[in-house]
């Protein structure tokens, strides 16, 4: 239950490794604060890619730590995504599956995203009686606008890769590979000298 961290060349992937769907609990939320700051500490990593493992890249918070001490225990999922945003090397999210809830909330705090076709995004809390509470309601509107972005809040349905390309969450769909297509997305950034672009400090 935790992230686990492999270096290709100037590359650095971390895997969210949580089984059954990548639940953000505190032991994973641990293991990728600590990954993402390796990666930046190393000079030779030039870019990250974040995935999840298995058949998604995340389900969201681990529900078996709700209502108690680990779901809010540092490091929380704020400091999870502000870490990725503010990395000074460009953060690919590379998704698949679903990328629910704090998935996707940290996935808006990666610079690009890129997705299979099959892929499904979206912020269900509302299903639960909750409103997202890891920045989704601040990162979306700035990728999407307030009225698609409400209209996914509000509802709480998930949305398939190319209405997500559509809208603006994602920045390619991708074939084949996943890994080898983050992969490839990082290299292409760094050929083309492309840095963090925050979210967070888009205008709505």
């Amino acid at each position: 239950m935790s992230a686990d961290y492999v270096v290709h060349g100037s590359v650095a992937v971390i895997t969210l490794n949580n089984p059954p769907v990548n639940g953000m609990g505190l032991e994973t939320r641990t293991a990728a604060v600590a990954a993402l700051r390796r990666a930046e500490s190393d000079a030779a990593v030039k870019a990250v890619v974040i995935t999840g493992a298995g058949k998604v890249f995340s389900g969201g918070a681990d529900i078996r730590e709700f209502n108690s001490p680990k779901a809010l225990a540092e490091p929380n999922l704020h400091t999870l995504i502000a870490t990725a945003e503010n990395l000074e090397k460009p953060v690919v999210a590379a998704i698949h599956g679903v990328c629910m809830g704090g998935g996707l909330e940290l996935s808006l705090g990666c610079h690009y995203r890129v997705a299979l076709p099959g892929a499904q995004v979206g912020l269900p809390e509302v299903k639960i009686g909750l409103l997202p509470g890891a920045g989704g309601t601040q990162r979306l509107p700035r990728l999407v606008g307030v009225e698609k972005a409400l209209e996914m809040i509000v509802s709480g349905n998930p949305v398939k890769a190319p209405q997500a390309l559509e809208y603006g969450i994602l920045d390619a769909i991708v074939e084949g590979d996943l890994a080898e297509a983050g992969l490839a997305c990082a290299r292409r950034l760094l050929d083309e000298a492309r840095g963090p672009r925050r979210t967070g400090e888009r205008q709505v």
